[in-house]
C-alpha cells in the first residue's frame, strides 16, 4: 500500500504556499491525488519579502517562523478537510536564507541556510507526524544543501534533462552514460517577475505577452552574461541572495529605456544562461536529445520559444505534464518522496548534485 503524504512547498518567487495531497508507493512512484496553491495573508508575505531584504529583526523573524508555519498548516488543514489526515506531512518550509559557500571563523565554518515555517506548529495544528528542514543535513555532510529534487528526477525520468525553472532555475542531467548530477543554471523567474512588478504593476509576465511585446537588447544581454555565477563549475547553488533586489537595481542602471525591452531581454537572459550551462557543464559529459521543463517558467511562452531558439536543433522541448507529472506540483510531489525516505530510513540525497560527503538520510521528524 502507498503512504498518503501531504507536500508543502514555497519556493523562491513566494506565490503562495503549494501543496498536495501524494500517494508515494515503493517503488519510489508518486501520483498527485490533489494539489492546491494556497495564498499567503498579504501581510506575512510581505514580511517574508521583507526578510529576503534582510530587513526586518531578529524578533521578527522569530515571529515569522512561527506564523509562516500557521499559513502551511492551514494548506494542509484545507486537503486534510477533503480527504482525511494522511500517513504524514513533507514540508520544505520557506527559505529565507541559503549560504552554500565554504568560508570559515576560527576555523568553524559558516556554510549555511535557514527555512522558516515552525514544523511544531504544523504538527500541532494538524494533528499529523511531520519531517521538514531537509537542507540542513546535506549542508553538515559537507554538500550545498541543494538542489534536492535531482533525487526525485532521477527515479522518475530517463535519459534527459530535468529543468525546472522557478524563481530560480536548476537541471538534472539523468543518463545512462553517467551519474546523475544537477545544479543551478542561475536565474529564472525572479528578475522577470521583479520588473514585472516594477515598471507594470503586476506580479509575474503572463504567458510572456510583455516580453514578447518588447525587443532584445543584445548588447545589454550580452553584458548580463559576463556575470561570474554562470562560469561557475558545478556543484553550485544560488538564490535571493545573489540575485538580490540591490543586484537588480544595479544592472538596471544601464538597461534600455523601455520597460517591454527590459522584460523581454531578461527573459532571453534565463534562456541564454540555461542554453550556456548545458555547452558548458552537461555536453561535455552527455549530449541529450530530451529536456522537460517544469516550473511557472513552462506557462512562458516567450521564454520557451527562446529556449528553444538557443538550444541545438536536435533536442525536443517537452513539460512535465507530458510524462502525468505537474508542472505547478512537481516540487510538491518531490518532497513527498523524499518524506517517505525519511520515514522508511532510505538515504534521499544525491551527493553528485549536492556535493556532500556521501548518502544520508535527509529530515527531521516533529510528532504530533
Amino acid at each position: 500500500m502507498p503512504k498518503k503524504i501531504i507536500g508543502l512547498m514555497s519556493g523562491t518567487s513566494c506565490d503562495s504556499i503549494d501543496a498536495g495531497l501524494c500517494e508515494v508507493y515503493p517503488d519510489l512512484s508518486v501520483k498527485l491525488v490533489q494539489g492546491i496553491n494556497h495564498p499567503y495573508p498579504e501581510h506575512i508575505r510581505a514580511k517574508v519579502f521583507s526578510a529576503f531584504r534582510g530587513e526586518i529583526s531578529i524578533r521578527d523573524l522569530c515571529m515569522l517562523n512561527f506564523a509562516v508555519g500557521e499559513c502551511f498548516a492551514d494548506a494542509a488543514n484545507i486537503l486534510i478537510g477533503e480527504f482525511g489526515k494522511p500517513d504524514l506531512i513533507s514540508s520544505h518550509g520557506q527559505t529565507v536564507y541559503h549560504y552554500p559557500f565554504d568560508e570559515k571563523i576560527d576555523n568553524i565554518s559558516l556554510k549555511s541556510t535557514l527555512q522558516i515555517g515552525e514544523s511544531s506548529v504544523i504538527a500541532r495544528k494538524t494533528g499529523c507526524l511531520t519531517i521538514s528542514n531537509y537542507r540542513e543535513k546535506d549542508i553538515a555532510y559537507g554538500g550545498q544543501g541543494a538542489p534536492l529534487v535531482c533525487f526525485a528526477d532521477e527515479k522518475w525520468f530517463k535519459n534527459s534533462l530535468v529543468q525546472n525553472i522557478g524563481g530560480i532555475s536548476n537541471v538534472t542531467v539523468v543518463s545512462d552514460y553517467c551519474d546523475t548530477f544537477g545544479f543551478d543554471t542561475g536565474c529564472g523567474n525572479l528578475m522577470i517577475d521583479y520588473c514585472a512588478q516594477k515598471f507594470f504593476g503586476e506580479k509575474y509576465d503572463r504567458d510572456g505577452e510583455i516580453a514578447a511585446s518588447g525587443n532584445v537588447c543584445e548588447s545589454w544581454l550580452d553584458c548580463l552574461l559576463q556575470d561570474e555565477y554562470y562560469y561557475i563549475s558545478p556543484p553550485k547553488t544560488t538564490g535571493r541572495e545573489y540575485f538580490s533586489n540591490k543586484y537588480i537595481e544595479n544592472i538596471l542602471k544601464t538597461a534600455p529605456s523601455e520597460p517591454r525591452d527590459i522584460l523581454a531581454t531578461l527573459t532571453a537572459l534565463t534562456a541564454k544562461t540555461i542554453a550556456q550551462a548545458y555547452e558548458r557543464f552537461v555536453y561535455p559529459t552527455v549530449t541529450p536529445d530530451t529536456v522537460i521543463i517544469g516550473g511557472g517558467g513552462a506557462y512562458n511562452k516567450t521564454l520557451m520559444k527562446n529556449l528553444k531558439s538557443y538550444l541545438p536543433k536536435r533536442i525536443e522541448l517537452k513539460t512535465h505534464e507530458d510524462y502525468g507529472i505537474s508542472n505547478n506540483f512537481k516540487e510538491v510531489m518531490a518532497f513527498a518522496l523524499l518524506g517517505y525516505c525519511n520515514f522508511y530510513n532510505i538515504p534521499n540525497n544525491l551527493p553528485s548534485c549536492t556535493g556532500a560527503e556521501r548518502r544520508v538520510v535527509l529530515g527531521k521528524v516533529t510528532m504530533p
